[in-house]
């Protein structure tokens, strides 16, 4: 079924009857179907696109899309937006390779202003479009979808801090799906915050500031007042930063949010509209904050569980229930994650040692630097952050942890290609921005009996700050397949020689893809030598000189670019010490790495290990496989 085109009618008048509103009621509950329907086939998020459903149609019913462009935060609520925007047979193919994409995105809809996949971006967007607008003496206004959660990072206040200041005309709908306000303060700030944004009130300040040299004690008077109702409603921090406020309103019901949409689009002010919406709603196994609702594989949709679960430990359940262990051992460690408990296993480390393990919310910069002064107080700290979201703290893993030389132990989880999420998520540069900066040790287990040993070497090494990678959901090697071996600082590890002069070398999950490509060369007859590097910074300098005088040939395999990559230190290596040897890369090229399922979007790149070993084979001069 496709969307009756009645409803689209709908979201273009200019004003409501109840039909209409009754009609609307029925299009949320016609997309939350829709969403649910692919979702639960192609997994995805789901809690906070149930929730947003009526904010997003109320913003289609009042303002101009495209022509006041929509900016959503993190972008993984846009899922009712995709399906009222041409979108709603292609929805079928949500996150699916060559499929539209779980985020917005331009290139699929003139809708979709900007993509987004990180938090917090949105209001400084919204910033420089509305100082656009005010230098091209345009009257549309940006409007801005942004979650409570994101409000905790600090790119957000540093947008809020300017747009206060300079009082560009913008609406920013802050979806409140988690804080709790009691129903009497609710009720009362709801409705003296609508009155302080509202038409009259802003005639009586007008009227008040004509008469302030008559006047000055009412002026007094009438200014202690408004700032008495400030007090007790939620937009005190909104106000004293210079923007309205109006709120908190029922994020589910459209007859409100379309009256104060349209209030806050005819202020032309900056306005912040506080709305309070229900994660899940409509859904209710997904109903209220149950985290594991937020972003899920495919799932029986009348049962609400999980269609396909594997019964083995992911490289997550590894890391944390190790560390779990070594934490009652050790009071000394600690860990901290960037508002991703259960994504990073960190929450089961909250819940035992909730005093020595936290989650700081959206705020990587922040969970970096306060690691370094628990190191420099003679704490182990753990790290642990997806390696898509560390880049956000890049300069403090240079300023605040590198220079100073701190011990802190960064957790490197999803490293490597994520799959559906695309872009945005992608884990493919923490080598190359870790490589860079002096005084770190990088290395990467390369299975989950490696990865043991990796937090073993972690928590009791003192030079200095560390990161070891590790994939999401699995690694391509089967445990217990080599024997695992302590790790020994600055050493590689030999998993196999040949006397065919080609060697493969792999760091981490890259060793699995090796070993893959080996088993097929092997049916072409070609045995191959096998290295897992396991250090890259620094690299065991005596076993690759020693390794380059037996195998000319070196192919490099790691789940990273290829700029800045593993292959590029080996190639410095290789010139540095004059190593007549051949070195082939099959880390990623210079692009970003589309969304899709990880083995499709493998062989659309060629670094599948079928087509791996077809490479090797032309590159040395046998027949292909």
């Amino acid at each position: 079924m496709s969307l009756d085109q009645k409803y689209l009618e709908i979201l273009k008048k200019d004003n409501f009857n109840e039909q209409d509103y009754i009609a609307l009621n029925e299009l949320a509950q016609i997309l939350r179907h829709r969403i649910l329907e692919v979702v639960s086939k192609n997994g995805g998020h789901l809690s906070s696109c149930l929730g947003s459903v009526e904010l997003i149609i109320a913003m289609h019913c009042v303002f101009d899309s495209p022509n006041d462009p929509f900016i959503f935060d993190v972008s993984h609520q846009a899922y009712a937006h995709k399906l009222l925007t041409g979108r709603w047979d292609s929805f079928e193919t949500l996150r699916q390779t060559n499929g539209i994409s779980g985020f917005t995105k331009p290139q699929e809809s003139n809708h979709d202003y900007f993509i987004a996949g990180h938090s917090s971006t949105s209001i400084s967007l919204g910033v420089g479009i509305a100082k656009a607008f005010a230098l091209n003496h345009s009257k549309n206004i940006p409007v801005v979808l942004i979650g409570d959660g994101a409000m905790s990072a600090g790119l957000a206040y540093e947008a809020l801090n300017e747009l206060g200041d300079r009082k560009y005309p913008m609406v920013i709908i802050l979806n409140d799906n988690e804080m709790s306000i009691a129903e009497p303060i609710g009720a009362i700030s709801k409705y003296l915050s609508q009155i302080i944004a509202g038409k009259f009130i802003q005639k009586i300040k007008s009227k008040v500031s004509n008469a302030f040299n008559k006047m000055p004690n009412a002026t007094y008077l009438a200014k202690r007042f408004e700032e008495s109702l400030k007090l007790i409603t939620p937009g005190l921090l909104f106000e004293e930063l210079g923007l309205e406020y109006i709120g908190p309103l029922n994020g589910h019901n459209l007859k409100e949010l379309i009256g104060a949409f349209k209030l806050a689009k005819n202020l032309k002010k900056p306005i912040v509209v506080h709305t309070q919406t229900l994660k899940g709603k409509g859904y209710p196994y997904a109903e209220g904050h149950l985290e594991h609702w937020h972003g899920v594989s495919p799932f029986d949709m009348q049962k609400g569980v999980t269609l396909s679960q594997s019964s083995s430990k992911t490289p997550t359940q590894i890391f944390a229930q190790t560390l779990l262990e070594y934490a009652k051992q050790d009071s000394k460690i600690v860990g901290i994650t960037a508002a991703m408990p259960s994504g990073t296993g960190l929450d089961l480390l909250i819940k035992h040692f909730p005093k020595r393990f936290w989650d700081v919310a959206i705020a990587e910069q922040h969970a970096t630097t306060q690691a370094s002064s628990l190191a420099k107080e003679g704490f182990k700290p753990f790290v642990a952050i997806y390696s898509t979201f560390l880049q956000r703290a890049f300069d403090q893993l240079i300023h605040d942890v590198g220079i100073m030389k701190m011990p802190v132990k960064f957790a490197i989880d999803r490293a490597g290609i994520v799959g559906e999420d695309g872009e945005t998520h992608q884990g493919v540069f923490d080598i190359a921005y870790l490589k860079i900066i002096p005084n770190f040790t990088l290395f990467a287990p390369r299975d989950n009996a490696t990865l043991k040993e990796a937090i073993t070497f972690a928590k009791d090494f003192t030079d200095g700050p560390c990161a070891f990678r590790y994939p999401r959901k699995s690694f391509l090697l089967e445990d217990d397949r080599i024997q695992s071996t302590p790790f020994i600082y600055g050493k590689l590890e030999i998993l196999q020689n040949a006397q065919s002069g080609i060697l493969l070398i792999g760091y981490g999950n890259g060793v699995g893809r090796a070993i893959k490509t080996a088993q097929i060369l092997k049916e072409s007859n070609l045995e191959c030598g096998i290295v897992d590097l396991r250090f890259l910074k620094p690299l065991d300098e005596i076993s690759l000189q020693n390794l380059g005088q037996k195998y000319p040939y070196w192919f490099v395999f790691s789940d990273n670019v290829k700029i800045g990559g593993v292959g590029e230190s080996l190639c410095a290596f290789a010139q540095q010490y004059n190593l007549s040897i051949k070195i082939h890369s099959f880390e990623f090229n210079d692009a970003f790495i589309p969304h899709g399922k990880t083995q499709e979007i493998e062989t659309i790149m060629g670094i599948d290990p079928q087509n791996i070993a077809t490479q090797i084979l032309n590159i040395t001069g046998k027949e292909d496989v």
